[in-house]
C-alpha cells in the first residue's frame, strides 16, 4: 500500500494505529527517498505551511474529551455520542483516544475491584463490631 504524505505526518506525530505505524516504519527504514520525503514534509510544516486538515489533526479537534471517554466507559452517553466515539476509535483509529480509553478502562476495573474488596472486608467484620 503506498504511503501518502498524510500517513507520513501521522506517523511522525505518532497518530497511526500500531499496525499501520509498523508498516510505515518498515518502508521508511528501507527507502532513502521516503526518508527524504518525510524530512521535506517536516521542514514544510515547521515553516508554517499548514492546511486546515493538518491543523485539525494536530490539535485533535475531532477527539472526544477524556470526560466524554469516561462517560463512554461507564455507559452514560447518549446513543449518538457513543456511536461517534466508536466510529472515532474503530474507523478513524485515533491512537491518542485509544490510549485514553484503555487507561480509563483499567482505572474503572481497578476501582470496581477495590469496591468489591472493601465490601468483602466490611461484610466479614460487620458482625464483630
Amino acid at each position: 500500500m503506498p504511503i501518502s504524505d498524510a500517513d507520513l505526518l501521522a506517523f511522525l506525530d505518532e497518530m497511526l494505529s500500531g499496525e499501520r505505524a509498523a508498516a510505515v516504519e518498515q518502508e521508511l527504514r528501507g527507502s532513502a527517498a521516503l526518508q527524504q520525503r518525510a524530512a521535506q514534509l517536516l521542514r514544510k510544516r515547521d515553516q508554517g505551511g499548514q492546511s486546515l486538515g493538518e491543523i485539525w489533526r494536530r490539535h485533535r479537534l475531532s477527539c472526544p474529551t477524556r470526560s466524554q471517554l469516561s462517560d463512554f466507559v461507564t455507559g452514560v452517553l447518549t446513543a449518538e455520542w457513543s456511536s461517534y466515539i466508536q466510529f472515532h476509535l474503530h474507523e478513524v483509529g485515533c491512537a491518542v483516544c485509544t490510549a485514553n480509553l484503555t487507561d480509563l478502562e483499567r482505572a474503572s476495573a481497578s476501582e470496581s475491584e477495590r469496591a468489591a474488596r472493601t465490601k468483602r472486608f466490611y461484610d466479614s467484620s460487620a458482625g464483630k463490631l
